[in-house]
């Protein structure tokens, strides 16, 4: 299969691409450290897991017209993050089953630099361009004050808790209504 020929969206320091099979060995790389899984549940991680979460990427692409962008910086081809606006189904209901769901995770190395503020901030102004002003959903770890506090910026506020099973922290489920149904 062919590689992209152009990101699909330029910030002033990233560049965010559709999901590519050449994106498998980057996501192993970013989502291996515990530090970075730890708001994602903590679960273990490995080449299967990364190749299924590629997969959902690109088939919230192939089912809906959006999804997670894989994001590298603009000089550079190592995989740093994904962002993005997907289809959720999380099964608890809640808002969260059925609907375009935010999210991102970025490398230890990126946090503090505003990486991930730029490329949701992309992400949504693309998303909210191309499929018009609907309510976009975003669930969060209850002691991630970082990503809370980065939803909060790009307009997402809390409507409901949802208890996250083997931990005393419940998941923040928050949404972004631009003015729309």
């Amino acid at each position: 299969m062919e590689t992209d020929p152009q990101p699909a969206l330029l910030t002033e320091r990233l560049a965010l691409w559709h999901p590519h099979p050449r994106d498998h060995a980057g996501l192993v790389d970013l989502l291996a450290p515990e530090a970075v899984r730890r708001h994602l549940g903590n679960r273990p991680t490995g080449a299967v897991e990364e190749f299924q979460r590629l997969l959902r990427n690109a088939g919230s692409w192939a089912l809906y017209g959006y999804g997670i962008f894989t994001c590298r910086r603009r000089d550079d081809d190592a995989v740093i993050g994904i962002a993005g606006v997907f289809h959720s189904w999380r099964g608890f209901g809640e808002g969260l089953d059925d609907v375009p769901e935010a999210g991102w995770i970025f490398a230890e190395s990126c946090w503090g630099q505003g990486l991930a503020r730029e490329a949701m901030a992309a992400a949504l102004d693309w998303f909210d361009q191309a499929h018009g002003p609907r309510r976009v959903a975003c669930m969060i770890d209850g002691d991630n004050a970082p990503s809370l506090a980065l939803a909060a910026r790009l307009g997402f506020v809390a409507y409901a808790e949802q208890p996250d099973p083997g931990r005393d922290v419940p998941l923040l489920l928050l949404e972004r209504n631009t003015g729309a149904a």
